[in-house]
C-alpha cells in the first residue's frame, strides 16, 4: 500500500479510534493539525510561517514544507483560489525566468514552482525541486489552494 493511502487509512482508523490514536499516526498525518486551513484545501499556504502543506479532506498527506513568497511590492495574496492549470516547463515572460513544475492558482499568474528558498519571489510559492515535482503530480485544475497570512 502506498504512504499516502497508508496515512490515509491511518487517519481514518485515528478518527474511529479518538484522540489517543492520533499518537500513533506518522508526523505527516500528526502535523494535519498545524495546518491552518480548512478541509476543503488540496493545498495549504501559511505565509507568515513560510510553509506549506497538501491535503486530503482536512488531514495533511505532504509536508509542511519551507516555502518562500512574493518580496514587498509583490506580495501573495492571501484568500481562497483555485489551480487553474499547470505547466511542467513554463517561461515567465514577464521576469524572463524559468518557473518548472509550475502550478498556477490565481487569475494573475501566481503559481507554486520550483524556486529559490532563499530569495523572495514575484508573488509565487518557490518549492524545493521534490516539492514542486510533488505538488505538480497531485494538485489538478479546480483544487483549492489556501493562502494564510
Amino acid at each position: 500500500m502506498g504512504k499516502l493511502r497508508k496515512t490515509l487509512a491511518m487517519a481514518a482508523g485515528s478518527a474511529a479510534l479518538g484522540t489517543a490514536a492520533v499518537l500513533a499516526l506518522p508526523a505527516t498525518a500528526q502535523a494535519a493539525s498545524a495546518a491552518p486551513c480548512s478541509a476543503r484545501a488540496a493545498a495549504c499556504i501559511d505565509l507568515s510561517a513560510n510553509t506549506s502543506w497538501l491535503m486530503a479532506n482536512g488531514v495533511v498527506t505532504y509536508g509542511g514544507v519551507p516555502i518562500t513568497s512574493g518580496k514587498p511590492g509583490f506580495e501573495t495574496p492571501p484568500g481562497t483560489f483555485t489551480v487553474t492549470y499547470k505547466d511542467i516547463d513554463h517561461w515567465s515572460q514577464a521576469y524572463d525566468a524559468p518557473m518548472p513544475y509550475s502550478v498556477f492558482f490565481t487569475t494573475s499568474g501566481i503559481a507554486f514552482h520550483e524556486g529559490s528558498l532563499g530569495d523572495q519571489s514575484h508573488g509565487c510559492i518557490h518549492l524545493s525541486n521534490a516539492a514542486a515535482q510533488t505538488y505538480y503530480n497531485n494538485l489538478q485544475p479546480g483544487d483549492v489552494v489556501e493562502v494564510v497570512p
